[in-house]
């Protein structure tokens, strides 16, 4: 079996095979064994990955949202597709949203909203005016069934 330094050393080359011999060592419960500081900074960026995958389909539906409320010039060739992908990114979420990762988006949604605004602003030449604060709250971005009342 690979070494602590071994393994240590494979995580440089082989990222792969570093894995499949963790999970290995962890089914064995060889913990002894394991390249814990590597194993730490996975499961570190695992976090991560999964509360930024989150957050970017939320914030995806804030844009679609803003965009359909707020730029009248656009709705009306645009509403469909902005509804398609409000569907398609709450679908996404359903499928990757834990208790924790609520948590989560209910800590950031604001700063989730700022970023949001930042985009659609941008998006529509800085010539729409949109609200400072969110008008929608966590529950209705994240709700498959709701829609505000100009969507078809």
């Amino acid at each position: 079996m690979t070494s602590v330094t071994n393994l240590a050393q494979i995580y440089a080359t082989d990222e792969m095979e570093w894995l499949e011999t963790t999970i290995y060592l962890l089914k064995n419960r060889r913990f002894e064994t394991l390249d814990l500081e590597n194993l730490i900074e996975e499961l570190e960026d695992l976090g991560n990955e999964k509360r930024h995958a989150v957050e970017s389909l939320v914030e995806q539906i804030i844009r679609h949202l803003l965009l359909a409320e707020f730029w009248d010039v656009e709705r009306d060739k645009n509403i469909n597709h902005w509804q398609a992908e409000i569907i398609n990114f709450r679908t996404q979420l359903r499928k990757r949203l834990t208790n924790n990762l609520c948590h989560h988006l209910a800590r950031n949604f604001e700063s989730i909203y700022q970023d949001a605004l930042k985009y659609v602003r941008a998006k529509t030449g800085f010539k729409v005016e949109f609200p400072a604060s969110c008008p929608y709250t966590l529950e209705q971005v994240l709700d498959v069934n709701w829609f505000p009342k100009f969507f078809p």
